[in-house]
């Protein structure tokens, strides 16, 4: 029943965070792997014993030879980076995409996507459900795996997260940093990738990996300063939106700032998982708790030098009030 695990799988975003972390494993577990890059010269250079193909869902030619003889696929392409107008190309790519695997005889995608929000979505996870939705859509068997923040090195929410708990030795905390979340380590989720593509499902499915505990935003950035070994103060703000509080990362995180606005629109209401089922069935039922995984991260990169007296002067004369 998991004849696609005798044929090469195709790895997109190969040289991402994650499908470069996925890669080892699934060489680990002797199978056959295919990396897909928009660039593949360049990522040769850096992994030469890896076979390189190019794959880029903006150029639909590129499909039918980067999925010729795969049994399967894993699909972590996501194109925020682009900026504007990212959703509508996401949309057009999963559909080339399911067209073109569906031709070459893939038999099993497995997607990464975000999880569904307990309100309205914001742009970013209504593009990750949405795309989720076409590749379920197809004749082939999808498990679509739905994730909240991922905790590692790389990682755009991470960074975010690090950054701001890091840097600031005074935090301000809209009310949205009081939503619920299910952060899980990006060793959890990598074998929660190769699980769904050795699970014996014939139809489409979606499926929450969260992480062991529930936690606020607040909590997050608590934990992640403690970790940090700094001191710092916060206080509530009870005015400041997602989209206003956006606007001061550029002075306090390395991520890509379109990209930390898109992710921080994402937080303002609870990402709670439906169930956790999904570890059950793939036999891994101990994941690791936030601050291992927060521990971990730091260690592989710790936080960028501290913007102390600069920030902290600019709090208070915008909220010059005491905690």
């Amino acid at each position: 029943m998991t004849d696609w695990l005798e044929k090469p799988v195709l790895l997109t975003g190969a040289t991402g965070f994650i499908g470069s972390r996925l890669h080892p494993r699934l060489r680990e577990e002797g199978l056959t792997v295919r990396s897909g890059s928009r660039t593949p010269e360049r990522a040769r250079r850096k992994h030469p014993r890896r076979e390189w193909v190019e794959l880029d869902l903006e150029r639909s030619e590129s499909l039918p030879k980067a999925l010729e003889g795969c049994g399967s696929a894993i699909f972590l392409v996501h194109q925020m980076r682009g900026g504007q107008g990212y959703r509508e190309r996401e949309r057009r790519g999963a559909r080339s995409f399911l067209r073109a695997a569906e031709r070459a005889g893939v038999q099993r995608v497995v997607y990464l996507g975000g999880i569904e929000p307990a309100g309205p979505p914001s742009e970013h996870l209504a593009s990750r459900l949405e795309v989720g939705r076409i590749l379920r859509s197809g004749a082939l068997s999808t498990v679509e795996l739905r994730a909240a923040m991922i905790i590692g090195n790389e990682s755009a929410s991470w960074q975010i997260v690090r950054d701001l708990a890091a840097r600031l030795p005074v935090m301000i905390l809209p009310r949205w940093t009081r939503s619920r979340s299910q952060p899980v380590d990006i060793s959890d989720v990598v074998e929660a990738l190769l699980g769904a593509l050795r699970m014996p499902i014939g139809e489409s499915a979606s499926f929450d990996i969260p992480g062991p505990e529930i936690l606020t935003v607040e909590e997050i950035l608590e934990k992640t300063a403690r970790l940090t070994g700094l001191d710092t103060r916060s206080f509530p703000v009870p005015l400041l939106s997602p989209r206003l509080s956006s606007y001061w990362l550029r002075f306090v995180t390395q991520a890509d700032l379109y990209m930390a606005r898109e992710l921080i629109e994402g937080l303002k209401t609870d990402l709670i998982a439906r169930g956790d089922e999904l570890w059950e069935r793939i036999g891994h039922l101990r994941r690791s708790t936030f601050e291992e995984a927060a521990r971990r991260a730091l260690e592989e990169s710790p936080p960028p030098p501290i913007v102390a007296r600069a920030y902290e002067t600019l709090v208070r004369r915008l909220w010059p009030f005491e905690p």
